[in-house]
């Protein structure tokens, strides 16, 4: 017989992410569902109780009610570039991912030749060096006003979510797709809330090892109409680089 904290705090965990026992017993490799285990009558496998902290971060410490620290450390999550693309000149160079290609970006985000598909240019102005950029194409319009579909925004790769700004807005990869939001952690919550500027779209939670990578947007570039073959949108994007150079007071 498990203790009842241990059961309560187990019945919490599938409560709190919204599972029926069947459907948390299917995720966690249990037969059937985890009715005995709520009732008492089947201890927590040794097994279960990592795939609960492999999945959910749940520190198997405060499962048993020796902790008070319900998740590990977040900034043990790694959302750092999975890959950093260089020009010939063995420079870091910016990588331009447009809305196709962010369609299949989060299965491709270790594929080193899949990113030699894609547009990349430098960008020789000091605001721009020292750190990692990508530049990501916005689809659709979550985050309208400030970001239209169609446009592109520049982004500095993150290191650590504790990093993250609420102030700020992000390129957020999931395992499944590339979003750009707000994110706001409350305290003593693990959860990541994302936050559209358009209010048509409600917040949603997430959790930190949900996110593969994360890029603070820097930003903005709206191209015209002809920016659709890759020579287009270098073209345009060398003008608006040096409309961006102008407006910074950098010498050309």
């Amino acid at each position: 017989m498990e203790n009842e904290l241990t059961i309560k705090r187990f019945i919490d965990i599938r409560r709190e992410l919204g599972y029926t026992q069947a459907e948390f017993a299917a995720l966690l490799g249990i037969k059937n569902t985890t009715a005995d285990i709520e009732r008492g009558k089947t201890k927590l496998s040794g097994k279960l109780v990592t795939e609960l902290l492999r999945q959910f971060k749940i520190n198997p410490m405060w499962l048993y009610g020796e902790s008070d620290q319900k998740h590990l450390a977040t900034d043990a999550v790694q959302v750092i570039p999975k890959v950093v693309t260089v020009s010939n000149a063995e420079q870091e160079n910016i990588v331009m991912v447009n809305a196709k290609a962010a369609a299949g970006y989060p299965q491709n985000i270790q594929d080193t030749s899949w990113y030699k598909e894609l547009p990349a240019f430098n960008l020789p102005i000091p605001e721009f060096r020292n750190a990692t950029y990508r530049g990501f194409q916005v689809e659709g319009d979550s985050m309208l006003p400030n970001l239209k579909p169609g446009e592109w925004v520049l982004a500095k790769a993150i290191e650590k979510i504790d990093d993250v700004s609420p102030n700020k807005m992000y390129v957020v990869v999931l395992e499944d797709a590339v979003l750009v939001k707000k994110i706001e952690r409350l305290p003593k919550s693990n959860d990541i809330t994302l936050i559209s500027l358009n209010e048509s779209y409600p917040p949603y939670k997430i959790k930190p090892y949900h996110i593969q990578e994360l890029w603070q947007v820097n930003s903005k570039i709206t191209f015209g109409v002809d920016a659709t073959t890759e020579k287009g949108l270098l073209r345009q994007l060398q003008e608006s680089m040096e409309e961006l150079k102008t407006q910074l007071g950098t010498p050309k």
